[in-house]
């Protein structure tokens, strides 16, 4: 390991364009939830100027209102939903449908290789840079709805990069916050305010100092925001919905997918064993990963690196891992609870930032540690 590096991560607020994608992806999917558990959705949204377009393969048993879920997500985003809503959906593939459940145990939506991080470096067992980028979008919006800062838009984003000495971080290098305004807000009026009311609280853990590089909203004016400056895409911000890029990613998108979709539910599962691990003090950090083929249950692949941190051997944790979690889908469904409609409330701020989701829990932490025991004994 390098004695001095930086590591960077980035967030974006919920009125992003692609995050507002995401959104809507995912209410769309809560609400088939809502009347069928066993609804097998993967849904996309695409927006543009005047324009938004929904479109995937729902499988359900009623089929919710889209437009009016698009107007609402819009509209409670902050945005005026003066949008022409298309909707373009199917069935699911039936060759796709028969080897998710042409079998006792439910296969693998699809193939694919799933990453979960976790560490000892902060009480949210993730790195330090994708903590306080989440925390600085999130601030930057309730700042906006709590009329803290005034002259606020809904689109924004925020980047951290954190000085690291010997494994720890030391200092941050520098912060970039990007934020949508009213055309008339006074940019230095504004720099200020967002210095005093998301900066300086967001980054309470560690303040910048005297040589930190503060940017805030470094390209001048930023009047025209949402989609009508961008155009937005479910699927398009993995990093900030994980690990900032600080860790593998296998490419698959979380947003508007049922649960058989290993994508989703195997990323999951994947943060869900790291964090029980780092949490049952069987390293400090800890990278799983699982890899799956379509119609298949069992994972192909389980891989667990501990980053040289570990207590126990990785093969001694892999097997562990095994035995404590059930790592069919079927399995991830059950333990994780994703057959019902919970997905829209973690769709922002990144997907393993929120305390009260069923896969950030570590109440399988004593049960790993016991089975780490038994297989080194």
């Amino acid at each position: 390991m390098r004695d001095n590096y930086i590591l960077t991560a980035e967030s974006v607020t919920e009125g992003h364009p692609d995050k507002l994608c995401d959104a809507i992806a995912d209410c769309v999917l809560d609400a088939c939830l809502k009347h069928d558990p066993a609804a097998h959705v993967a849904c996309e949204a695409m927006a543009t100027a005047g324009k938004i377009i929904v479109a995937g393969e729902i499988t359900a048993r009623q089929l919710p209102d889209i437009p009016a879920i698009v107007c609402r997500t819009v509209r409670e985003t902050g945005y005026s939903c003066d949008y022409e809503v298309e909707v373009i959906t199917h069935d699911q593939s039936g060759d796709i449908a028969g080897a998710v459940s042409g079998s006792s145990e439910m296969g693998a939506g699809d193939q694919g290789i799933m990453y979960g991080f976790a560490c000892s470096e902060t009480p949210q067992l993730l790195p330090l840079p994708v903590v306080l980028a989440h925390r600085l979008t999130l601030m930057l919006t309730n700042a906006r709805k709590l009329g803290t800062i005034q002259g606020l838009g809904p689109d924004g984003k925020a980047q951290v990069s954190v000085e690291y000495r010997k494994g720890r971080p030391t200092r941050i290098a520098a912060v970039v916050v990007s934020c949508q305004h009213d055309e008339e807000k006074n940019l230095e009026e504004l720099r200020k305010e967002v210095t005093r009311h998301v900066i300086v609280p967001a980054l309470r853990d560690l303040y910048p100092d005297h040589e930190t590089e503060v940017l805030i909203n470094p390209s001048g004016r930023f009047v025209l925001g949402g989609f009508e400056a961008d155009t937005g895409l479910t699927g398009r911000k993995l990093m900030v919905d994980t690990y900032g890029g600080l860790v593998p990613h296998g490419g698959g998108a979380l947003s508007g997918k049922d649960a058989s979709k290993v994508d989703r539910s195997g990323t999951y599962m994947a943060r869900y064993v790291a964090k029980n691990i780092v949490a049952a003090g069987l390293a400090e950090r800890c990278t799983v990963g699982l890899a799956y083929a379509i119609g298949r249950a069992e994972p192909v692949a389980v891989d667990i690196n501990l980053h040289e941190t570990g207590r126990y051997p990785e093969a001694v944790l892999e097997q562990a891992v095994r035995q404590v979690f059930d790592l069919t889908p079927g399995g991830i469904i059950r333990a994780l609870g994703l057959d019902r409609p919970i997905f829209a409330p973690f769709c922002n701020y990144g997907h393993f930032t929120h305390q009260d989701a069923p896969w950030e829990q570590t109440n399988r932490a004593a049960a790993l540690a016991e089975a780490c025991e038994r297989e080194a004994r």
